[in-house]
Parts: C-alpha cells; sequence; structure tokens
C-alpha cells in the first residue's frame, strides 16, 4: 500500500506546487483529487474491497506525503521560478505610471517577498492540514471504486440446488 500512498502524495504536492496549475487548489481540488487517486491505485492491487475507513487512512497518508512534496517542489521551483517573477513584478511597476502609490507599494512588497521563508511555513501547515481533506477524497475513492464482494471465499459462487420436478397432473373426470 506504500506505492499509491507515495504516488497520491506526488500528485498532491506536485501539482499543488506548479505555479499556474496551483490556482485549482483554491477549493482545495488537487488535495481530494489525490485522496481519489490513491485508493484507486490501492483497490487495483488489492482484492478486497477497501471500505470507507481504510480510503479515509490512505488518503490521509498521501495527504501527509503530499504536504512534504509540495514543500520540496515549492523550494525547487521558486529557485527557478522566483528571478522571473520578480523581473515580471518590477517590469509592471516601472511600466504603470498612474499606478496609485499605494498599489506599487503592495506590488514591490510582494516581489521582495515572494521566497520568504513564512510563505513556505504557512503553505506546508496548510497542506498538512489539508491531509484531511485528502482523508475526504480517500473516502469518496473507496465509494466510487469499491470491487464488488466475491460470492464465496472458495472461489466457486454458490449455486442453489435444482427444484424438485412438479408432480404429474391429475387424471382428467370421466
Amino acid at each position: 500500500m506504500m506505492l499509491p500512498v507515495l504516488l497520491g502524495g506526488l500528485f498532491i504536492g506536485v501539482l499543488s506546487a506548479l505555479p499556474i496549475i496551483s490556482v485549482a487548489n483554491c477549493c482545495c481540488l488537487w488535495i481530494i483529487g489525490g485522496g481519489v487517486v490513491t485508493v484507486r491505485l490501492a483497490q487495483q492491487d488489492d482484492k478486497r474491497p477497501i471500505g470507507p475507513g481504510r480510503g479515509a487512512l490512505l488518503g490521509l497518508c498521501a495527504g501527509l506525503v503530499g504536504a512534504v512534496v509540495w514543500l520540496i517542489a515549492a523550494l525547487a521551483l521558486d529557485v527557478v521560478v522566483g528571478p522571473l517573477q520578480q523581473r515580471m513584478m518590477e517590469a509592471m511597476v516601472s511600466g504603470a505610471r498612474d499606478m496609485p502609490p499605494e498599489a506599487r507599494e503592495w506590488f514591490e512588497r510582494v516581489a521582495s517577498s515572494s521566497a520568504s521563508p513564512l510563505r513556505y511555513v504557512i503553505g506546508f501547515m496548510f497542506h498538512f492540514g489539508g491531509a484531511a481533506f485528502a482523508a475526504l477524497g480517500g473516502v469518496l475513492g473507496a465509494v466510487f471504486f469499491r470491487r464488488d464482494v466475491p460470492p464465496a471465499l472458495g472461489g466457486d459462487p454458490i449455486v442453489p440446488p435444482p427444484l424438485p420436478p412438479l408432480p404429474p397432473p391429475p387424471p382428467p373426470p370421466q
């Protein structure tokens, strides 16, 4: 069950860290989706049906792994994308001549604090707490992708005995 949890956590962390794609995480879409993906992958490996409780546990574990993956991916992406974002913000501020001073100050503050350690701490705590939403996704995945229970544990289906033959009809009246 470790591989589905790791893949679900990778789904959560990477999609939540990508700059434009992460916008869909405003309503925890990637976190819930990661819980669903985890249970789907786990159900493919297991012949027994995964119930909602086990699905919630798998989703929760994937959410916790996703928080760590998000932190690593966000740090790595900010090394690459951070300077580009800062240059874009500076170009916006210098190109807008009629921008109010308050807005200009806000853009400058955002450009200078885009790689703040506080941003990573808050983001990690958000994703760590978001593991509850991954558990919700695990429950949804358990309901959506539940396998049917096999009819018998011995492998053969239970067949009812044949019905007894009908009695012969009564003789016709004379």
